[in-house]
């Protein structure tokens, strides 16, 4: 058969081929159409609208980002609700969201008489049994009570140093809440005194650990004053308190004005104290002192609710009587007063006068303590000296007294409590006479006077006719003596200068003839203990960073712990090596390097940064000349 016969029947299945393939393209179509169609219906009615529906051939593909893992596996599940699930290919993502953060670590800790108490969030990775431990040995057998938590995340950096510092903080302080975080502590206590306050301050400002945030907050309570003392006079010498107590400001401002307007000049204060035992002690105060002033002298004594009222031995007694009757008049319920009109007082002093029996008592500079005038007996002269010796510490006593049995009622009271006022003085002397005691003397502690009165007031009675004339000498007063902290700086470094510490070649250790610079150092701390310190140790640029801070560090802690090993209190020293960064010369030039390696003290609060330090450096260092190293010379 000839070809042109078969073209026909060839273009004609031709046709229907591509009617088939048209056919079937349509057909896929509208499938991949409807499949589209379907599925992103159903997930937009589920609100999966961040879902992407696309179609290849018979495949649904879906992309797009989930925001959590069960929102794209429920997207996955309603696809394949639609469609056959084999036909569906997951090309979602899902959104890693913010990384979760661990949480802020932190402790209370509450300590008071009844125990100890800890609560908070800490790491699971802290050690309690050790800080358990630590807390009961502090704690003397108190009860602790543990209601911490534990979370399974990283110690943060900073915590063990935080929590060590506290727990050092906490066993200086029985009323105290310390609250611990892993950058700031916290301190709320409570101290039994004003010179307390101040010495643990600088004690835990000096111990906190570099770059940790201390709040302190520390508070002294008013004192318990017993009995509630208050002693106005008025003589030749002028106006003026022997002592003075208030409960209140107000009070305080009520007296003050009392004591103005009867005469008194220039500064003076009242300490204000709890056990006062009226509210209205400032009304009969004021009362009493004016009228002090109407008499024109004499003195008021306040012991407690006790009041004595002695005139000066020339007042007429029209006045006396007068004044005393509308003093008496105007007090509160609660006080009663004894007045007093004296008989002219002569204090002979010797003891053996023909005059008002005397008992004597003389304190020397030089620890000497002499007794001597009238004693009722034999037991009573035993008693009088063995109570000088335990009062006077150290002192020698000595005794020439004169037995009198006719003595008055009360005389042993009388001398002993005058020995327990003289005791209070640095030297001095005290009178005891029947209607009358005097003690004079001078004393480096600035509250001898009101003291001495507090004693007198509580211990003679109704006979409270006194005489203070104690004065104070600062150059007695051991916390006066003490150096300030730039003294105690400056005499350190001054030493260092002398003679700058060495140290063996390319060692921390300090070698033999520092020990002398050292012993030096350790007397003046004896009296620095108080201030807060950081021994600096520095190098010379020459060789590797790194080592010159790991040796300057070295050399630092060398000289911390040989203070240690002399017995001196290092609580307020920290050692720190600074390396090179804080030149105090050039280190072009061997003199300059020289001066760079060095060991100084300065004070904390200006060493928190190198540029400080730089600012109070000074030529206080010289080791070994240097040696070569791999890295060049070595600083020493």
């Amino acid at each position: 058969m000839r070809l042109s016969s078969y073209i026909p029947a060839l273009l004609a299945m031709l046709a229907a081929a591509l009617l088939a393939v048209a056919a079937a393209v349509l057909a896929v179509g509208k499938v991949e159409q409807a499949s589209e169609s379907q599925v992103t219906r159903i997930l937009g009615a589920d609100g999966h609208d961040w879902v992407d529906v696309s179609v290849d051939g018979l495949q649904v593909i879906l992309s797009g980002t989930a925001p959590d893992e069960a929102t794209r596996f429920r997207a996955l599940s309603l696809a394949g609700q639609v469609v056959d699930a084999a036909r569906v290919r997951d090309q979602m993502e899902v959104d890693p969201g913010e990384p979760f953060e661990p949480p802020r670590f932190s402790i209370e800790i509450l300590r008071n008489d009844d125990g100890i108490s800890l609560i908070g969030l800490v790491p699971g990775a802290m050690d309690r049994e050790a800080v358990a431990s630590r807390i009961s040995e502090l704690s003397e057998g108190a009860e602790v009570t543990d209601l911490l938590e534990t979370a399974e995340y990283p110690v943060p950096q900073g915590w063990a140093e935080a929590l060590s510092y506290s727990l050092d903080a906490l066993a200086q302080l029985p009323r105290s809440k310390i609250s611990v975080a892993s950058d700031r502590v916290e301190i709320t206590a409570i101290t039994n005194s004003g010179a307390e306050k101040r010495k643990l301050e600088a004690s835990l400002n000096g111990a906190k650990p570099a770059g940790l945030n201390l709040k302190l907050d520390l508070s002294a309570p008013r004192p318990v004053i017993t009995p509630f003392t208050l002693r106005f006079l008025i003589d030749g010498n002028g106006a003026r308190f022997d002592a003075c107590s208030a409960h209140t400001e107000t009070g305080r401002e009520r007296i003050l004005a009392a004591a103005t307007e009867a005469g008194l000049a220039g500064k003076a204060d009242c300490t204000l104290g709890l056990g006062v035992p009226s509210p209205r002690w400032p009304d009969a105060v004021s009362a009493a002192i004016s009228a002090l002033a109407e008499l024109g002298g004499g003195s008021v004594t306040f012991s407690d609710a006790d009041i004595t009222l002695v005139a000066l031995d020339t007042t007429e007694q029209a006045l006396f009587d007068r004044v005393v009757g509308e003093l008496e008049s105007a007090l509160p319920e609660v006080f009663s007063l004894q007045s007093v009109l004296p008989e002219p007082v002569k204090i002979d002093g010797t003891g053996a006068s023909d005059g008002p029996p005397e008992f004597v008592a003389t304190y020397s500079p030089e620890g000497l303590v002499q007794l001597r005038g009238r004693i009722g007996s034999e037991t009573m002269r035993n008693a009088a000296e063995g109570f000088a010796r335990a009062r006077f510490s150290g002192a020698e006593v000595s005794g020439t007294m004169r037995i009198d049995p006719e003595l008055p009622k009360g005389w042993p009271t009388r001398v002993l409590t005058a020995l327990e006022a003289l005791s209070l003085l640095n030297n001095g002397s005290a009178v005891v006479q029947p209607e009358f005691v005097a003690i004079k003397g001078a004393s480096g502690d600035s509250g001898a006077k009101a003291e001495i009165s507090r004693i007198l007031s509580a211990q003679l009675g109704g006979t409270r006719n006194f005489s203070l004339d104690v004065t104070y000498r600062e150059e007695l007063d051991p916390l006066a003596n003490l150096p300030t902290p730039e003294e105690c700086v400056n005499a350190i470094n001054a030493i260092l200068t002398a003679r700058k510490l060495t140290f063996e070649p390319g060692s921390g250790d300090l070698d033999g003839e520092a020990f002398a610079t050292i012993d030096r150092i350790a007397e003046v701390l004896n009296d620095c203990a108080f201030v807060p310190m950081e021994i600096a140790g520095h190098t010379d640029s020459q060789g590797r960073e790194v080592m010159n801070q790991r040796l300057s560090q070295e050399r630092a802690d060398s000289v911390l712990q040989a203070l240690f090993a002399r017995r001196v209190p290092t609580s307020n020293l920290r050692a720190v090596g600074y390396g090179e960064t804080v030149p105090i010369a050039d280190n072009g030039t061997e003199e300059g390097r020289e001066a760079n390696r060095r060991i100084e003290f300065t004070l904390i609060e200006f060493a928190d940064s190198a540029e400080a330090a730089a600012h109070d450096g000074h030529d206080h260092g010289d080791e070994a000349p240097p040696e070569e190293t791999e890295t060049g010379p070595e600083n020493e």
